[in-house]
């Protein structure tokens, strides 16, 4: 009796080990690590683990927070839909969006998604370039500054009108020994060209222009402000993006772990080697693990449509990042970011463009009280169609001199109006000054804790991995507890999360340092290695 007790519980902790250790998906299969590394030993890369299937999952009530990229999706007429990372380069026509503006959908179908074409991140760019409403808007303004410039320019050439009428007009008649006499009804056409020119306005001319001139200038720098804004908003969008996706890839996977770690308890429990606490601890991870990935799958669905909203897509048309990577390291100093900074950002240049446009305005409103002279030049002609006289015509030149010697102090409280617009603009320029260098400061500071983070969560996802292995071990060996085991699987998807948030927090700090400093050349952070004291 004993022995064949002892056969027994020999054959169900062989039966136990065998389920552990691959006979059946076990707790010891260890997860793939998100992270890999070259043989240059380049920076690490996030890898794209592949989620897994509807029938691990198990979530029929929440079929809306499907994957469609994992479904093979097509748009009507259009070729299949990229698998796998996009290549660099242009970004697909089925993501350019309907050129009127006042078009709208009517119908459901119209706004139905049906497909999900994965972008890289330059080419996000450049369809928010394309189809973004806030850069076409400064694009027109900037053309409507260049028509008001046109117009002011319009005054260095004179004016010339020309004139035409005919009047019919009732001669008096003359009333003799009751008889009337006369009263003969004459038709005179006339027609003549004059000709003005504002000889001197006492700088109002050119002040105007040259304000003109440089509101278009403004206008110029306000679009490269919103490019550069719009290019951070959509970079900024889709770090979000690729952080929710791979979320939702770690959360899944972790949730087929705990699903076959409750199946393995359950087995443990029916063989009689486990306890009904083991099971009901198991059901709780995977009912928490499922909270987790409905909430993540919910949070990348948001994510996807605030891009795509950033980028104007067609209704139809949905987008998903690829894999995060570790960007490259930021090359310049502290220092050298700043001085840059203020050569390059807009903002500062604004402030004294808007500076010389008060100037100018100032000009203009002095001059209405002073001095102003014009010359014309008049040609009539004129034919009374009544009689034969024939056409009279008649030349007349002039000059004229207007000054207003008083207008009630309206010309002075303008241009003290305009003096003021020159002090706000001088202060705002300091404060700009300012907040450039605080955006720089905080975006430099930013990298160096992202970067130490990622190297933190690389050694913490290694740890973290090989204490699953351990607690597995000592769990199969009958000196560890399934608590350990869950409890590291836990620790485990915390790490793979970390990590994530580190390299995807990295890369938002630099599209920060970026976007502090402007108009940066391509590959600036591969021009030349990083120095021992710019090294994070």
């Amino acid at each position: 009796m004993t022995c064949s007790t002892s056969l027994f519980y020999s054959a169900v902790l062989s039966l136990s080990a065998a389920i552990a250790w691959g006979a059946s998906p076990g707790l010891a299969t260890p997860q793939p690590s998100p992270i890999s590394s070259n043989d240059a030993g380049e920076s690490p890369l996030l890898a794209q683990t592949t989620p897994p299937g509807e029938d691990i999952i198990n979530l029929p009530d929440f079929e809306s927070f499907d994957d469609p990229s994992l479904e093979g999706n097509e748009l009507p007429n259009q070729p299949a839909y990229q698998t796998g990372s996009p290549q660099p380069g242009e970004a697909p026509e089925t993501l350019n969006n309907d050129p009127n503006p006042l078009r709208y959908p009517t119908q459901p179908e119209e706004v139905e998604i049906i497909g999900t074409q994965p972008i890289t991140l330059q080419q996000a760019i450049e369809l928010a370039y394309e189809n973004s409403q806030t850069f076409r808007v400064a694009l027109l303004q900037l053309e409507q500054s260049r028509e008001v410039l046109r117009e002011a320019q319009a005054a260095l050439l004179p004016t010339v009108d020309a004139t035409a009428s005919i009047t019919g007009q009732d001669s008096a008649s003359t009333n003799i020994g009751g008889i009337s006499v006369g009263g003969d009804f004459d038709t005179t056409l006339s027609g003549g060209v004059r000709v003005d020119y504002n000889l001197f306005t006492s700088g109002l001319r050119d002040a105007n222009i040259q304000a003109a001139e440089r509101q278009v200038r403004l206008n110029e720098l306000t679009l490269e402000q919103t490019r550069e804004e719009l290019r951070f908003n959509t970079t900024s969008d889709y770090y979000d993006l690729q952080e929710v996706d791979q979320q939702v890839r770690i959360n899944a996977a972790f949730l087929a772990e705990a699903q076959r770690n409750l199946e393995d308890t359950q087995i443990r429990e029916e063989v009689g080697v486990g306890t009904r606490f083991d099971v009901l601890r198991a059901e709780v991870q995977v009912a928490n693990a499922r909270q987790n990935l409905i909430q993540s799958q919910s949070q990348r669905r948001i994510a996807q449509r605030q891009l795509a909203n950033r980028l104007n897509l067609p209704p139809t048309v949905d987008v998903s990042a690829v894999p995060p990577s570790l960007e490259d390291p930021w090359p310049l100093s502290l220092e050298e970011s700043i001085v840059l900074a203020f050569q390059n950002r807009s903002e500062l240049e604004q402030q004294l463009v808007q500076r010389e446009i008060g100037e100018q305005q100032r000009r203009a409103a002095l001059a209405a009280v002073r001095p102003q002279v014009s010359v014309f030049g008049n040609y009539t002609l004129q034919d009374n169609l009544s009689n034969s006289s024939g056409v009279t015509d008649n030349i007349s030149v002039g000059a004229q001199v207007t000054w207003r010697l008083f207008d009630g102090g309206a010309a002075a409280a303008q241009a003290a109006q305009r003096d003021r617009d020159i002090d706000i603009s001088e202060e705002t320029f300091s404060q700009t000054r300012g907040n450039i260098r605080f955006q720089v400061e905080q975006a430099f500071s930013n990298l160096s804790a992202n970067r130490a983070n990622v190297r933190t969560a690389e050694i913490a996802l290694e740890q973290a991995q090989e204490a699953l292995e351990l607690a597995n071990l000592r769990f199969n060996a009958g000196v560890g507890t399934q608590l350990d085991v869950i409890t590291a699987q836990s620790e485990l998807t915390e790490a793979q999360s970390n990590l994530v948030s580190a390299v995807v927090g990295y890369n938002r700090a630099l599209a920060s340092m970026e976007r502090a400093i402007s108009n940066l050349p391509d590959g600036l952070t591969a021009e030349r290695p990083l120095s021992g004291e710019n090294e994070f």
